[in-house]
């Protein structure tokens, strides 16, 4: 290891040390520092000088302090070495003076340096509450009941600093049915929050209508390819972006729901005494969205859309739905295999949603190592 490596670690650590301790606690170890290191240098020899060291008492301040404690510092450090010169009566020498000097510019200079750091610390703090803010509105969290439907959702962006990518899910209730997307647009990160937002945007703007699942569907797919050809880049090809997507009903008092899939991967229905999941692939899939693409036979013989086509799946009190996009099915480990999501997920099949949900996400994170390769959406639902 090299020696920037190992300073570039010590003043991390130190770092990390000063904002997690107290502000007067770390500013016990450079004050010590500033009364023992000229006592010290009474006793020792006159051919050993330990007072330069006082430096290090304004540097470490520096670290983990402000610009006033960093300024404080520096005037007690500046003292404490006059107060060194004095004692061994080499105060006026020209050494003591450059030391002194000296110590005064390193001490202007981190308390120079403590102030833009401040400064620059503070406008991240809020450009982030802004970026948190926004995506918090196109992203809404998902409310832990719906009617008769528990949910618990994890989502975890590709951008490590991101809480938004390209998957979405959103929920809506209607008179005696819950609704519920999940998706996952072209592209991950950050530069894929538009087509995140547009997809969004629609199905809130439809989900609350009492239509049937399949001319909402229709809906969305009107508004998405709206929304692509208006708001492109004139770089950018409208025609290859789009949406796989699987959009649902669960009503309140029939043990099924209603799926219509648009080149999304199937969901999973747990039960208790099933050894394996049931996956549920449609009959006749639809493409994704925002392609302009529409299913067989959706088009009547006058040209009007005939929309989707919904198939309903039995789903009984106490089973477990889980919903989730190719960043948990696809996800590699180091061997390059895919995550075996079905597997895992029978094993935790009794977990509460909450905490299935947590427990995918884990093992997701320990399959892949940590790695960020694409972002990650799931929804684990229950009838209560």
């Amino acid at each position: 290891m090299s020696a920037a490596m190992i300073a570039t670690s010590l003043v991390d650590t130190l770092r990390g040390w000063g904002r997690s301790a107290p502000g007067r606690l770390w500013l016990a170890g450079p004050l010590l520092l500033i009364v023992a290191i000229p006592v010290a240098d009474g006793f020792l020899p006159p051919d050993i000088h330990l007072a330069h060291l006082l430096v290090v008492a304004v540097a470490v301040t520096a670290v983990g302090a402000g610009p006033r404690a960093t300024a404080l510092i520096g005037v007690l450090a500046v003292l404490a070495l006059v107060f060194a010169g004095m004692e061994r009566r080499t105060l006026s020498t020209e050494s003591v003076l450059v030391e002194i000097a000296a110590l005064l510019a390193v001490s202007v200079f981190f308390v120079v340096f403590t102030r833009l750091r401040d400064r620059r610390e503070s406008e991240l703090v809020r450009v982030r509450s802004v970026s948190d803010a926004a995506q918090r509105v196109v992203l809404r969290p998902l409310p832990q009941r719906a009617g008769p439907v528990v949910l618990a959702s994890r989502y975890r962006s590709a951008e490590a600093d991101a809480t938004i990518g390209g998957d979405l899910y959103a929920a809506a209730r209607i008179p005696g049915c819950t609704r519920l997307l999940i998706g996952d647009v072209r592209g991950k990160g950050l530069p894929s929050i538009s087509d995140t937002a547009i997809v969004l945007g629609a199905f809130r703007a439809a989900a609350h209508r009492r239509i049937p699942l399949p001319e909402l569907v229709a809906y969305i797919e009107d508004a998405v390819r709206w929304g692509f050809a208006e708001f492109s880049e004139p770089a950018e090809d409208a025609a290859e972006r789009f949406v796989t997507a699987a959009v649902m009903d669960i009503p309140d008092d029939e043990p099924v729901l209603h799926l219509v899939s648009a080149g999304h991967p199937p969901p999973l229905l747990l039960r208790g005494c099933a050894r394996k999941p049931l996956v549920l692939a449609v009959p006749e899939p639809a493409p994704p969205l925002g392609l302009g693409v529409w299913p067989a036979g959706a088009h009547g013989a006058d040209g009007a859309c005939a929309c989707y086509a919904a198939a309903t799946f039995p789903f009984a009190h106490d089973d477990r739905l889980v919903l989730y996009t190719d960043g948990v099915s696809e996800a590699r480990n180091g061997d390059g295999d895919f995550y075996p999501l079905a597997e895992r997920a029978t094993a935790w099949a009794d977990a509460t949603p909450g905490l299935l949900v947590e427990r995918l996400a884990a093992d997701v994170r320990a399959h892949t190592g940590g790695r960020r390769d694409d972002d990650m959406a799931m929804i684990v639902v229950q009838r209560d």
